[in-house]
């Protein structure tokens, strides 16, 4: 019977990376990383990071970033909110409505 390999369902061979939430922020962390590289912000987020806490939650680290950089990242926001679109025409998360 032990030499049937690990049982998928123990808790010791677990492995984040075969978790959905583990993917879910990969990709997220993807996503905004893509948008950083666009804002030519890349460099300023060198902590970026997707993980997952001890409860299986993902969640994106950002890290510190410098005061100039928050300035930045402020003022983008700032005018991103200054012209509301359509979230799925500027390739928006699917799950957020417009109002």
């Amino acid at each position: 019977m032990h030499d049937e390999g690990p049982d998928p369902h123990d808790a010791a061979s677990w492995s984040p990376i075969d978790s959905r939430e583990w993917y879910e922020a990969r990709e997220a962390a993807a996503s905004l990383r893509d948008v950083l590289v666009a804002a030519r912000l890349e460099r300023d987020f060198p902590y970026l990071r997707a993980d997952l806490n001890a409860f299986g939650q993902g969640f994106i680290e950002l890290g510190r970033i410098s005061p100039e950089t928050a300035e930045r990242v402020a003022y983008l926001l700032r005018l991103a909110l200054a012209c509301p679109q359509d979230v799925k025409s500027v390739g928006g998360s699917p799950n957020r409505s417009s109002d």
